[in-house]
């Protein structure tokens, strides 16, 4: 089967402007950004009403141009129908701050040495696009040449992982979800267990099964067990599921024993994508007694080609649920 992952920044809006009185305060939040100009900036290129990517959005990810399947992976941002290749926009001198103007991090085939730079680089980087994206900087908007050179067509771009992942941790965040797995593994006398309620439950996945949405995925093969006195079965996961999840993509990380402090967050996430938890089940529910999810769990984990940054989401944050007990 063939995953389909939204691409961007149009899940994760939806899923943050649920509910009433917190959408109601990020609406507020909203019509106090336009009317500092933020949400009234329009760029030169051309963004359909529909688009996933006008010149609020900006998510990072990395392409290569269709049918150069040698050719050099190439960071890049989506604005409208283009991806903006930033090697030729770095390549041009146009990161003329003082954080980006001389570091080759978009001359990287992956996005983690910009990742690497922290908060301070990422805020640079993004105000910079928006700058010359913009309808009123002529630095690449009449400029045919540089424009041709820079802006991409995304029927002419392959996207790829957008970074090479050093590590993953999956967590069990929703008690809905805790409570509706509870019950299929464990019954009903207590669907969800009581640590869930005061830490945050999660285990380590494979980073080296994360891969690009789109990419073909292999049912997997193991134990799985029916019922009662049988004995175990081997072969093809007879209940492959999907689960529609978020995930943080972490930028800087901390020394060995060191923890980062919950205020100290966002300086550490980048951004998030749209992620598909591939399970299977009937393998999970046979194995994962006593240690935890293994093969059931980790033989592919896709996630959406884009990076959607926290600073173009803060307009519509809004509070989490009160995870209450």
């Amino acid at each position: 089967t063939r995953p389909a992952i939204p691409h961007g920044f149009y899940c994760a809006l939806r899923a943050n402007q649920r509910g009433g009185q917190s959408t109601r305060r990020a609406q507020e939040r909203d019509t106090t950004a336009m009317a500092e100009g933020k949400l009234l900036l329009r760029s030169f290129v051309e963004v359909p009403r529909d688009s996933h990517f006008p010149i609020q959005n900006l998510p990072f990810g990395v392409f290569r141009r269709r049918g150069q399947p040698e050719g050099p992976p190439r960071p890049a941002t989506a604005i409208g129908d283009f991806a903006l290749d930033l090697a030729a926009v770095s390549a041009a001198g146009l990161f003329d701050g003082p954080l980006l103007s001389a570091s080759p991090c978009f001359h990287q085939e992956t996005l983690n040495m910009f990742l690497g730079l922290g908060r301070p680089a990422w805020k640079e980087a993004r105000a910079t696009l928006q700058k010359i994206l913009s309808a009123d900087e002529p630095v690449l908007r009449d400029n045919e040449a540089l424009r041709k050179n820079c802006l991409v067509p995304m029927s002419d771009v392959e996207m790829l992982l957008p970074i090479t992942v050093g590590d993953y941790t999956d967590f069990f965040c929703s008690v809905h979800h805790a409570r509706n797995c509870g019950f299929i593994f464990r019954g009903p006398q207590t669907p969800v267990n009581p640590n869930w309620f005061h830490l945050p439950v999660g285990y380590h996945g494979r980073a080296s099964s994360v891969i690009i949405s789109g990419t073909d995925i292999i049912r997997p093969r193991g134990q799985g067990h029916p019922t009662g006195s049988s004995q175990p079965y081997f072969g093809p996961s007879q209940k492959l599921d999907f689960e529609l999840e978020m995930a943080a993509i972490v930028g800087p990380g901390n020394e060995l024993g060191k923890p980062i402090d919950i205020a100290d967050a966002e300086d550490h996430i980048f951004g998030l994508v749209v992620m598909n938890d591939w399970s299977a089940r009937d393998i999970q529910a046979w194995e994962t007694i006593p240690l935890g999810p293994f093969l059931g769990k980790s033989f592919s984990t896709s996630v959406s080609p884009w990076i959607v940054t926290l600073d173009a989401l803060k307009p519509f944050a809004c509070e989490a649920p009160k995870q209450g007990t």
